[in-house]
Formats: C-alpha cells, structure tokens, sequence
C-alpha cells in the first residue's frame, strides 16, 4: 500500500501524483485517491493544476463502475523535452526524450579525450581549466541536436551534462572529469548561453533516474542500479527521489574495497572494486595475456571502451580467454551487488552503461544466481534483476529523465540554473 503522505497540495504532493500516474497510468482520480491517501478536493486541485500545466492529459477514455464513469489520466508525453549529454572520455552522446521517457533524438560526436582518428588521445582546452572550451562544445552539441529537431527553446525543460564524477553541485561542474580538462562552472555558464535550465550529475545517478523513468516503476519500490562504464558506480531510488548523500556523490560502489591491501587506486582507498572489475582493467589484463589481444584483433590505440566490447564478444562467442576474464569481472561485480541489495533492501536491481552492452547476459546470470544464494532477505522476498534496454545511452538518456523530474515533478533532485 502506497505511504500516505499530507493532504496539503504543496510540490511533494505533486511530485507524488505524477508519480502515481507516470507508473500506473492510465489511472482515475478516484483511484488516486485512495493510492495517496489525499481528499478528493486536494486531488482534483492538483490534478487540475497538471492538466492546466500540460503535463498530464485526459486519455479520453472512461471506465464504467456502476456509477459515475471514470475518466482516465495520463503524462502528456508532449509536455515537454529534456535533453541529457553524457560526456566521456572519448564521446560525447546527446539524448533528447519527451515527458515519458521515449527517445526522439541521439547523436554522439567525439569527445573531449579522443584523437582526430576516434582513438583515445590527450584532451584538448581553450582555457586554464577547459571550461571555456567545454561550454563551447556543449553549446554547440546541444543546438545542433534541438535545432535539427525543430525543437523550441520553451518546450525543452533543460539541459543535463553527466558524466564519471565526482560532481560538485554548489558549483556546477565536475571534480575529475574525462580527458585533460577540468570542467567548473558549467551550468550557468550553459544556461546563459543556450537560455535553458542546466544542471550538472554523475552518470551513474542520471542513469539510475533513467530506468526508473523510462521503466515506470512504482515509487514503492526500493529500485537500485548499477552503472558500469570505464568505471563502476550505482544509484537508488527511495520513495521515487534519487539518494544523494551530503554532497550528491552518493553509490560510489566501485571504491567500496574488495582485496584487502590491494592495489591503489586514485580515489585514495586500495583494493577498490574499480581495480579489479572494471572494463578498461580487464582490457589491461587482455592485452597482457600472451596472443589475445593479436588474436582479438585489440589494437594498442584502441579506446579502452572499443576494446572492451571486442573482449566482451569474443566472450560470448565462446572464447575461453575472453570468457575466463569476463566470468572475473561477473563475479566481483555481484559480490557489490550483493552488499548494495543488502545495505538498501533492494528489490529491483537494473544494469546500465555501456560496459554491458555487449555481454550484459554475462553479469545478469551471476548476479541473479549470487543473489539467490547470499541476499540477506532472499526467504522474504526476491530481488528483480534486469538488463538495461539502452545500456549505451542509458546515462545521457537519464540526463533528460533528471531536468524532466524536476520540471514536471519539482523537489525530487539538484536546482537547474535557471534560464538566461
């Protein structure tokens, strides 16, 4: 049964009605009602104020009951569009989506940390701190995807920049982003020169909000989702709001330490999970095994992402090298499953990013069979465990999801710079 929550009609209660028919849909007032616990009036004064707004719309539809006939409501995918960029080290991949999730634009340019010939290479900057040249790019990137759409600035409710992190939301930037430069002060320098909300995440929580959009789970759920690109992090979704910590940084699950001692890693700590799982790491240990990387046809100026999926489907094709390496990486990937359902109670866990794109089957099998066999509550209930339908993308098209939540459904993430 849903939380039932105050019968004020302030924006948690907004945010919880279009909660309910985001994942429910097409559902009656009469319904919500009784889902939220809030009056009739209440609910016919938000619901109305939403219709108004544009973001939900009556279906047109009516449910018969023996009474009154029920008419039925959903989001208005049309409401509005939200635009995310994901930035890595060698792309930079623009997602455009409407209020539910679909995707209606995508294109990836090189990035920040690529060589003219698509091969990793030093990143480049027309400032101290890369900023300028950065906001540039973005700028750019961003017109041309709206423009060739035919989109209207008022129609877009903003501009998402992701990307590996950590962020520093007071300021608008990231902390240790891909490539040389150093990305600062992006999202007012963005919102005053494309004249739309920006807000700067992480990929891994852009990506966790993405599935739990697109998907329509249920605010009920404790929905978690690990994120794995050149790196490893995660995400949760408590009550339908993203977990953010102190500082929005929260899910680092790569830096949670797995060997005892191990190897350094650059975040401070040893023996992280990143160290021995992660795709550009197993890479490494492909190129150092005798006749693989000749073999796999793994070239040295290969991206580690490149590379990465060439390892991952010689895997799946039944290389035993490959497969040897990827069962490696499986394995130490669910044991941080494993801690993060049991940290949070979890009971929907979903794979993204593109370091499953290729052999996500691979991790989605033993992480199901760890979890049956070492979850803390698996004799109360299970836990879901799914592969993303757009790995890839699933960061940038979480950057739409996050500046649509919070336009449609304010309260639930970090303030977007506002337009110019």
């Amino acid at each position: 049964m849903a939380r039932r929550e105050s019968t004020a009609a302030g924006p948690g209660s907004r945010a919880f009605v279009v909660d309910l028919i985001r994942s429910s849909g097409p559902i009656s007032r009469v319904e919500l009602v009784k889902a939220t616990g809030l009056t009739q009036p209440t609910i016919s004064n938000i619901v109305r104020r939403l219709i108004d707004d544009g973001v939900v719309r009556e279906t047109g539809d009516t449910v018969a009951t023996g009474g009154k006939p029920r008419t039925m409501l959903i989001i208005n995918s049309r409401a509005a569009y939200g635009v995310g960029i994901h930035v890595g080290a060698d792309a930079l991949t623009c997602v455009v989506t409407d209020t539910r999730g679909g995707t209606v634009g995508r294109v990836l340019v090189a990035g920040p940390g690529a060589s003219p010939d698509g091969s990793a290479g030093a990143g480049s900057s027309g400032s101290d701190d890369g900023t300028h040249d950065m906001v540039d790019r973005l700028a750019v990137l961003y017109r041309d995807v709206t423009e060739g759409l035919g989109l209207e600035s008022q129609s877009v409710a903003g501009l998402a920049v992701v990307g590996p992190g950590p962020v520093d939301v007071a300021r608008g930037g990231f902390l240790a982003p891909p490539g040389l430069w150093v990305g600062r002060d992006l999202t007012e320098a963005l919102a005053a020169r494309l004249g739309v909300p920006v807000l700067v995440d992480s990929d891994a929580a852009a990506a966790t909000v993405g599935e739990f959009w697109g998907r329509q789970v249920s605010r009920e759920r404790t929905f978690g989702c690990l994120y794995m690109n050149s790196g490893i992090g995660s995400g949760l979704v408590l009550d339908g709001s993203l977990h953010r910590g102190a500082s929005s940084n929260a899910g680092k699950i790569g830096h949670v330490a797995v060997i005892r001692d191990g190897e350094p890693c650059a975040c401070g700590n040893r023996g992280c999970l990143e160290m021995y799982a992660a795709p550009r790491v197993m890479v490494d240990r492909a190129r150092a095994v005798p006749g693989l990387a000749e073999r796999l046809r793994i070239h040295p100026t290969d991206p580690d992402g490149r590379a990465f999926d060439v390892l991952a489907q010689a895997a799946i094709y039944g290389d035993d090298a490959a497969r040897t390496l990827l069962d490696e990486s499986a394995v130490l990937l669910a044991e941080g499953a494993v801690a993060l359902v049991n940290l949070w109670d979890l009971d929907t866990l979903v794979l993204a990013g593109p370091g499953f794109a290729v052999a996500g089957s691979i991790y989605v099998s033993e992480i199901r069979r760890r979890l049956a066999e070492r979850a803390y509550t698996r004799d109360v209930h299970g836990v879901r465990v799914h592969l993303s339908s757009n790995p890839r993308d699933a960061a940038a098209i979480g950057g739409a999801a996050l500046v649509l939540q919070g336009s449609v459904a304010p309260g639930h993430g970090p303030q977007l710079a506002s337009r110019a």
